[in-house]
């Protein structure tokens, strides 16, 4: 692995790696992957919208980073970690949107070590309104082999730089549900506790061993943000999803059904130990009603990664910021 200091000055002079032939060919094929994007979705019905940049709250469930916050005309404000509870506020008038949504994360120190971690990114965030988590599940899937479709015949000259050779996945993809991924990762040597986030290492054992992507499904309550729908009748169980890239680039996608009823919302919420004032717009939009919806995120700088095969995620950005370094 790359040292810190070497790190840090190659920053520095980020100015001479954007001038590399790789460097060059795997901003075209990223200019190239939003607009696949884009245009699957539009065909699909979406809708693009600007994304929020601050707001008084964020998503709370980033997985131990800290949150950016700053005084905005006397009140504390946040700089988004995700904006997945305004997707919920606007699918009462637009039904299907997407967002290609900056997002800042003060991740650990020791996230330099996972090549996969940024603590500025981007991602596409998606909603749909009235659809379940296997609607939203069959459109990433569908998304992400028209993408891949559209960069092997758009981007050859790019591949070859870059000395990539991708395959195009089969569908539907396979799946496996959170307890099934538990007791694997265990199996390779790992200790996840049920109830817990698979960790970072576990994460990248599972996607290793594995050539295709796939899904992780159904994750316990107490791992997750208290947005995503419980099971009806399976208590204690969420209808959500992460999707794993293969090869070991690890997790690509996350996302779930919404939980709509202000109550249970507001009994996660203060079981989480947070505060409910600050959620104050939400609870009372919650109050109000909205349609139930589902929907996802996917990183533009980690499918940037996947797809040209670059073991940095640094390297997937022409402006890397990453925790601890202090950089252009």
């Amino acid at each position: 692995m790359i040292g810190l200091e070497t790190l840090k000055s190659l920053l520095q002079e980020r100015y001479l790696k954007l001038r590399s032939s790789k460097m060059v060919a795997v901003l075209k094929v990223q200019d190239q992957l939003i607009s696949s994007i884009r245009d699957f979705l539009r065909k699909n019905g979406f809708v693009e919208i600007l994304a929020p940049i601050i707001g008084p709250v964020t998503d709370p469930g980033i997985r131990g980073a800290k949150q950016v916050s700053f005084s905005y005309y006397g009140v504390e404000f946040k700089v988004m970690s995700s904006m997945i509870l305004y997707k919920q506020m606007i699918i009462a008038s637009i039904p299907k949107v997407f967002s290609v949504s900056p997002n800042i994360r003060l991740e650990p120190l020791e996230t330099i070590k996972t090549k996969r971690h940024l603590t500025e990114f981007r991602q596409v965030d998606i909603e749909q309104a009235f659809a379940s988590y296997n609607d939203v599940m069959r459109l990433a899937e569908e998304m992400l082999c028209s993408v891949l479709k559209e960069i092997k015949t758009k981007c050859q000259v790019e591949l070859e730089i870059l000395e990539r050779t991708l395959k195009m996945p089969a569908k539907p993809f396979r799946k496996y549900t959170y307890e099934e991924a538990v007791e694997i990762v265990n199996s390779l040597g790992f200790h996840v506790k049920y109830g817990e986030e698979l960790n970072w290492k576990a994460e990248e054992a599972l996607s290793k061993i594995h050539n295709e992507p796939f899904w992780i499904v159904d994750y316990p309550l107490t791992a997750r943000g208290f947005y995503y729908l419980e099971h009806p009748d399976n208590p204690g169980i969420l209808r959500d999803f992460d999707l794993l890239y293969p090869e070991g680039y690890g997790e690509a996608i996350s996302g779930g059904e919404r939980e709509t009823h202000y109550s249970r919302v507001m009994e996660r919420i203060q079981r989480g130990g947070e505060d409910p004032a600050k959620y104050g717009w939400y609870l009372k939009m919650l109050k109000d009603g909205i349609p139930p919806s589902a929907g996802f995120g996917i990183g533009v700088e980690r499918l940037t990664r996947y797809v040209c095969g670059l073991e940095n995620i640094w390297d997937a950005v022409p402006f890397p910021k990453i925790a601890g370094i202090v950089s252009p």
